[in-house]
């Protein structure tokens, strides 16, 4: 397995980086731990994965255990996923592994995160945080497996650094939407001291994000997510400040007020925020939105379906020689 990884690295400056920052993680303090054969469909149940991938993880789970590489990298990996557990701001890179490991790699990093899933569990038993609220936020990895699946069409993450925070304490899905843990950056801090907030860059704040497959993100399911944030955090994490709310999504994209009525929930969502600087210094990003709505980033543009309002907004937008933007805003909680 790392014969594999090396060989990519060779051309892949990203991959060596990481590769060598194994390296420094150092000998793990205790040894990683994965549930037995009979017990693994249940904890991979727990965490939404699709069933009909949970055969091929189980079988799986031998050839981790039973390769020494895998096993090297697989301690390694839960041992950065795990350092400063709970710490707001703390990048942990996960990246996704060269093709030439088939399933062993696009599956990797279920058994890191099932591996690390008894410690980031009893992060949250002592902060109170709900088991209905740790088993939602959690089975968000299913969610993106079922996204794998569609845009691939075979198991997978698609995206592993994008769990990191969830398995870190930094997550939690609160209702519709999704609250993070992060530390407020220099744009969004001039922002929100432009509008005579105090915030500023580093202060905490909460990143919202929008999860796919549950169902349209009306205003009121979005009202409720925010008062559930409002408790949520100061019950939980009192010691910490959180005051603004971010988001960075080609949701906030301006441009999409012109082809959606007012009472839409995109505009809706939009108009809770008081965006900045949409344009500003930041290239386009057309495939993030094909991807999202349409399921793979990859589509031609010219043959976008135009099933429903944001389909023909999305794609008539392009094929009209428009782009599409990652929008900022901010409001305060």
């Amino acid at each position: 397995m790392l014969d594999v990884l090396r060989a990519a690295a060779e051309t892949d400056e990203a991959l060596a980086a990481w590769l060598k920052s194994l390296d420094g993680v150092g000998e793990p303090v205790a040894e990683v731990v994965l549930p037995d054969a009979d017990e693994l469909p249940d904890v991979l149940l727990d965490l939404a994965v699709p069933h009909e991938d949970i055969n091929a993880l189980v079988g799986l789970r031998a050839r981790v255990l039973g390769d020494p590489d895998a096993r090297w990298l697989l301690a390694r990996c839960v041992a950065l996923l795990l350092r400063d557990l709970g710490e707001p701001g703390r990048e942990v890179r996960l990246p996704v592994l060269p093709a030439g490991l088939g399933e062993l790699g696009s599956c990797f990093h279920v058994f890191v995160f099932v591996a690390a899933l008894p410690e980031v569990r009893d992060y949250h038993r002592r902060h109170g945080v709900p088991d209905d609220v740790s088993r939602r936020t959690l089975a968000d990895l299913g969610r993106h497996m079922a996204v794998h699946r569609r845009r691939h069409g075979g198991r997978g993450v698609p995206v592993p650094g994008w769990h990191a925070w969830h398995f870190r304490g930094e997550l939690y899905q609160l209702g519709r939407l999704q609250f993070q843990r992060a530390v407020l950056g220099e744009r969004m801090a001039a922002a929100v001291a432009g509008a005579g907030g105090e915030a500023g860059g580093g202060d905490l704040c909460l990143s919202v994000h929008i999860p796919d497959f549950l169902g349209p993100m009306s205003d009121a399911a979005c009202e409720r997510s925010v008062e559930m944030a409002r408790e949520f955090f100061p019950r939980h994490f009192p010691r910490e400040r959180y005051d603004v709310v971010v988001c960075h999504s080609w949701l906030l994209d301006p441009q999409l007020k012109r082809y959606l009525p007012g009472a839409a929930n995109i505009v809706r969502f939009q108009e809770r925020f008081r965006l900045a600087d949409t344009y500003a210094g930041e290239g386009p990003d057309d495939r993030l939105p094909v991807g999202f709505v349409f399921g793979d980033r990859d589509l031609p543009v010219a043959g976008l379906p135009r099933r429903t309002r944001v389909e023909r907004a999305v794609g008539d937008h392009l094929r009209g020689g428009g782009h599409w933007y990652e929008g900022h805003g901010w409001f305060p909680l």
